[in-house]
């Protein structure tokens, strides 16, 4: 199972290194003039960030963008200590170093088996997670399925978000939102300021308007749907959008009563919001680094009574296929059985079930991607999964 984790980890590696339908829910508060200028350049600003700000913004995302708290309970869910993994503090160190990293977790059985942090981190703060958000996005879709908000993943994306028909989501469902293959074309390139990842917030959006489904819906299509696996940020968002409309609730306060209290988490989550005050839900929720782990661990035991049975069998396994591996709802799904959220600047929850490990990553790599910090980072996944058989 080891070289199977690291042939798996390899391709992981280099992936993208009840209210009726379509009714908003309640109001939120629009962001203030100042923060709708920081949210126009929000792409463009966090991509080409120096190191220096990296390491300054990234833990903390609510001093510099407006945002949403989902409170955490009174009850929190244990996470004991177990026994240390039997790797060399010195491996550790030289691993968090290289790979500019802040904060890094194991657990296996639902104990932490390593736990370190760095350059001030520590159990008390939040990082921001870019594209892990996803995977916590589509679980709300199996929430709000479970809860009767949401018929199926089979229901046209336009019975929840009408304001999209008419454009290149004609004929699109919640299933192709899920896997990225509405056949909408779309452009993830994080080194370009001029790509759809940078611009989706720097256009004005009309009042009334949602600027997620503005700047979608004006998209052409470049493939049926269902055919092409095409990584897209934006269509995260709508999936938020989706969630939104069909619960009648926000993102936060969602998350809040779905997961965040009823399992157990131990510090409050931020999740930045655009310029109407929805949560960007294709990235940007700032959460502590045992919280993440708690993430990983919920995933791992298939979310009982947060989504309908059989939904993380369904969201953790190759939904669509490519060389090495393949993405579920919102999860990587690399060969070798298992499954893993990730985002850009080494941002990471890798989920081993067949070992009952769970390993998550925070960090500011000097590049959104970056193939030789991402193999660096399978090897020692590699050793965290060879020692936690000693």
């Amino acid at each position: 199972m080891m070289r199977a984790w690291g042939v798996a980890l390899g391709a992981l590696a280099l992936a993208g290194c009840a209210a009726g339908a379509g009714t908003p829910p309640p109001a939120t508060q629009a962001a203030a003039p100042q923060d709708v200028a920081k949210l126009r350049q929000v792409g463009a600003a966090v991509l080409f960030w120096s190191q220096e700000e990296r390491f300054k913004n990234f833990p903390a995302m609510e001093t510099i963008f407006p945002g949403t708290t989902a409170k955490a309970g009174r009850k929190v869910r244990a996470l004991p200590k177990g026994a240390p993994l039997p790797i060399a503090e010195a491996d550790v160190s030289a691993f968090m170093t290289a790979q500019n990293m802040t904060g890094l977790l194991v657990l296996q059985d639902g104990k932490v088996r390593l736990e370190r942090y760095a350059r001030g981190y520590g159990p008390e703060g939040r990082w921001t997670s870019f594209s892990v958000a996803k995977s916590v996005t589509s679980t709300l879709v199996g929430a709000a399925i479970k809860d009767g908000y949401i018929k199926s993943i089979d229901d046209p994306v336009t019975r929840y978000i009408p304001d999209l028909a008419g454009a290149g989501y004609d004929g699109v469902t919640i299933r192709q939102l899920l896997t990225m293959t509405s056949g909408v074309k779309w452009n993830e390139d994080y080194t370009n300021p001029n790509s759809d990842v940078a611009r989706m917030f720097a256009e004005a959006v009309p009042a009334g308007q949602d600027p997620t489904v503005f700047y979608m819906r004006k998209l052409p299509r470049e493939s049926d749907p269902g055919v092409k696996f095409v990584y897209k940020t934006g269509e995260t968002n709508l999936i938020g959008v989706l969630v939104r409309r069909a619960t009648g609730k926000s993102l936060s306060a969602y998350l809040e009563e779905k997961i965040w209290k009823p399992y157990g988490m131990e510090r409050d989550a931020f999740w930045m919001t655009d310029q109407t005050g929805a949560e960007v839900s294709g990235c940007c929720l700032s959460v502590s680094l045992r919280d993440y782990g708690r993430i990983g661990q919920m995933a791992l035991e298939g979310g009982k009574g947060i989504v309908p049975a059989g939904w993380f069998a369904d969201a953790t396994k190759a939904q669509v296929s490519f060389p090495g591996g393949g993405y579920g709802y919102q999860w990587w799904v690399p060969a070798g059985g298992i499954f893993a959220a990730q985002g850009i600047f080494g941002q990471s929850i890798i989920v081993d079930p067949a070992n009952k490990l769970v390993m998550v990553t925070s960090a500011a790599w000097p590049r959104a991607s970056d193939r030789a910090l991402a193999q660096e980072r399978l090897a020692f996944a590699m050793k965290v999964q060879a020692a936690a058989k000693e």
